[in-house]
């Protein structure tokens, strides 16, 4: 038997919900890998600082945070990290160019 007008909304009423909800599970994946490459990140990083100033590992957060900020505050290491990020931009833009068509 040949579905009517209202079956066939009423199907493709479902069919978008379900899309809808594929949607959110989709965005929500998304979300929890960039918690993951976050997480590893700030693990890794903190794991290099240690590895260079193993002196650290005894200071207390805040006191590690005060380390930093004073360290990292100083004109010559603002200089670094400027020309550090300048590279990566050119890197980047270099490799976006290799990927067009």
């Amino acid at each position: 038997m040949p579905k009517t007008i209202n079956e066939k909304i009423e199907e493709t009423k479902l069919q978008i919900t379900q899309y809808q909800n594929r949607e959110k599970q989709l965005m929500q994946r998304e979300k929890i890998e960039e918690r993951k490459l976050r997480t590893r990140r700030l693990i890794e990083r903190g794991a290099i600082i240690e590895s260079i100033f193993s002196e650290t590992a005894s200071l207390t957060n805040e006191q590690f945070k005060t380390f930093l900020v004073q360290t990292i505050n100083k004109d010559s290491a603002r200089k670094v990290l400027e020309d550090l990020i300048a590279v990566s931009k050119e890197m980047q833009k270099a490799s976006d160019k290799i990927g067009e068509p």
